[in-house]
C-alpha cells in the first residue's frame, strides 16, 4: 500500500482511490475514487472515470486494499479526561462520579488538561475521526483541536446544582465562552452545556437554555443515564439525594422522568444533544423528536458504568438525529469509533432477541451511517460532512484491510463495521489536509507529546491517596 509524507497544506489537487468507496449516502462502489479539489469533494465514483476529471498536477494515492469512507464524527468525548485511562474503574456510578469531582478539584491542574486534551485529539485523528463534540470543563479542548486540525463543537460545562449558585455559576460560564471565543480556529464551534439534571439547578437549566436561544449556541448535556439520577428525579432519594442533603441543597423532586424535567425547563427548546438517553420511555422518546433534539449513542460507556442499553432501534424508528459517541476514556477508555459501532450493533441485536432479529436488528450498513453522516446531522452539520458527495467538504479516512483477519472481503461495510478498528486507519483527511498518512500525525511530535503526557501522569500518581 503506497503512503506519503504527511501535510501542512491543503492539498491542491489529490485523487484517493481503493479497492472499494462507501459514499454512504450511495451504494458501496469497488474500484472507485474520490477527487479533492482543496478543501471541497471534487469527484466520487468508479476510479476510471474520476482519474479523467483529474488534472495533471494530481496528486495520486493508491490503496490496492483500501476502503475509503467518510470521515468519523464522533458526537461525544471528554478530551481533556484522556489521560485518566484506566483510572477509575468502579462500577458504581455515584461513586465513579465522585472520585472524579474529587481528583479534578484536588490534583489536575491547567497543563495536564492540555496534555491530556491534546493526547485524545491525537489518538482520534489516528482512529479516523474528522469531528467531535466535545464536553470539556476546562476548556483545553478547544486549543487541542486547532492544534491537532479537526473539526469540532467544544461544549462548556456549567455546574450548579445548589439554586444559590446560579448567578455564579453563568457569570462563569459567559467569561469561559467569550475566553473560548476569541481563541477558536473556524473549525471550532463554542456551545453549553449543563453538565446534567443532577448537577445543575432548575433556576439555572433555565438559564443556560435562554442563553444558548437568545446566543444560538449548540446545547447539550448528559441525560436520562443513570438508575441514579432517575431515583433522585423520580422519587428524591438515593446516593444524589443524600449528598445534596449532607451539603445543605435543597432539592425538590419534580417527580417525573429527565426528558420530561429537562422539557419543563426549557432545555428541549434549544434542541439540544442529549448524550446517553439509556433511561426513555415511550413518551421519552416521543418529547425528543417533537423538540427536535439529537441524541449522542455512547454504548461502551453506558455498559461499563452498568447503566443498561439505551433504546437505539426505537430512536431509529422515531426518525431521531442519532449519532455515535465513544464518551470519554476515562469511562471507556478509547476513542476508537469503529468499536463504537460494532459495541452499538451487538448490544441492539442482543436487547432485541431472535425474536424481533428479522425485522428489528441493527446491521452494519445502518451503523456505519450512524457513525458518520448520523453523527454529522445529530451536529448539525450534515450539509457538510458525513458522506461522500461533490461539493461536501473533504472529510475523509481510509482504512488498510489487507491484513488476513479482514480477508476476504464479501461485503466491505461489514467488513468494516464488524473487522475493522482504529488500528486499521491508513490516512485521515480533513477539509483536504492530510492530517494522518498512517504513521504520523502533521505537525506533532508525538515523542515529546508523550513525554510530558507521561511525566504529568506520574505525578499525579505520586500525588495520589494510598487506596488509589
Amino acid at each position: 500500500m503506497r503512503r506519503m509524507e504527511a501535510s501542512s497544506r491543503a492539498e491542491s489537487s489529490l485523487l484517493i482511490s481503493g479497492r472499494w468507496v462507501l459514499p454512504v449516502a450511495t451504494p458501496p462502489l469497488a474500484n472507485g475514487a474520490v477527487l479533492v479539489a482543496g478543501e471541497r469533494i471534487a469527484a466520487v465514483g468508479g476510479l476510471e472515470k474520476v482519474a479523467q476529471a483529474a488534472g495533471p498536477q494530481t496528486q495520486r494515492l493508491h490503496f490496492s486494499d483500501g476502503v475509503i469512507l467518510p470521515g468519523l464524527v464522533n458526537v461525544h468525548t471528554h478530551l481533556e479526561l484522556t489521560a485518566l485511562r484506566g483510572l477509575l474503574e468502579e462500577t458504581d456510578f455515584f461513586r465513579w462520579i465522585r472520585k472524579l469531582v474529587d481528583l479534578k478539584a484536588q490534583r489536575l491542574d491547567a497543563r495536564f488538561y492540555e496534555l491530556s486534551a491534546m493526547w485524545g485529539a491525537l489518538e482520534a485523528v489516528r482512529g479516523g475521526v474528522t469531528m467531535v463534540a466535545d464536553a470539556c470543563d476546562s476548556g483545553a479542548t478547544v486549543q487541542a483541536l486547532d492544534k491537532i486540525g479537526l473539526r469540532g463543537i467544544v461544549y462548556q460545562e456549567v455546574f450548579g446544582p445548589d439554586e444559590r449558585q446560579r448567578e455564579e455559576s453563568l457569570l462563569g460560564l459567559r467569561r469561559a465562552l467569550d475566553r473560548h471565543r476569541s481563541q477558536a480556529s473556524q473549525r471550532v464551534t463554542i456551545g453549553v452545556s449543563p453538565h446534567s439534571p443532577y448537577t445543575v439547578s432548575a433556576p439555572l437549566l433555565r438559564s443556560v437554555a435562554e442563553l444558548a436561544l437568545a446566543e444560538r449556541l449548540p446545547l447539550s448535556i448528559h441525560a436520562a443515564e443513570s438508575s441514579a439520577e432517575r431515583d433522585l428525579l423520580t422519587r428524591g432519594e438515593g446516593s444524589f439525594a443524600e449528598l445534596f442533603a449532607a451539603r445543605g441543597i435543597a432539592w425538590k423532586a419534580p417527580r417525573t422522568s429527565s426528558l420530561r424535567y429537562l422539557e419543563e425547563q426549557g432545555v428541549l427548546d434549544a434542541r439540544p444533544l442529549l448524550v446517553h438517553c439509556v433511561d426513555l420511555s415511550a413518551d421519552d422518546i416521543a418529547a425528543v423528536h417533537r423538540s427536535g433534539a439529537s441524541i449522542a449513542h455512547c454504548p461502551k460507556s453506558n455498559a461499563k458504568l452498568c447503566h443498561g442499553v439505551a433504546p437505539l432501534l426505537e430512536m431509529l424508528a422515531a426518525q431521531i438525529r442519532t449519532g455515535l459517541g465513544t464518551d470519554g476514556s476515562v469511562s471507556s477508555n478509547n476513542c476508537d469509533l469503529l468499536e463504537e459501532a460494532r459495541a452499538a450493533v451487538f448490544l441492539q441485536r442482543a436487547r432485541s432477541g431472535l425474536a424481533r432479529a428479522a425485522s428489528g436488528s441493527l446491521d452494519a450498513r445502518q451503523a456505519l451511517r450512524i457513525a458518520t453522516l448520523g453523527g454529522a446531522e445529530a451536529l448539525g452539520f450534515e450539509s457538510e460532512l458525513g458522506s461522500l458527495e461533490a461539493g461536501k467538504r473533504a472529510s475523509l479516512v481510509v482504512l488498510d484491510l489487507r491484513a488476513p483477519r479482514h480477508q476476504p472481503i464479501h461485503d466491505a461495510e461489514a467488513a468494516v463495521i464488524f473487522g475493522a478498528g482504529a488500528a486499521d486507519v491508513a490516512l485521515t483527511v480533513v477539509d483536504g489536509r492530510i492530517l494522518y498518512d498512517g504513521r504520523t500525525v502533521a505537525g506533532i511530535d508525538e515523542s515529546e507529546l508523550r513525554r510530558e503526557l507521561d511525566s504529568a501522569c506520574s505525578a499525579l500518581r505520586a500525588r495520589a491517596p494510598a487506596d488509589g
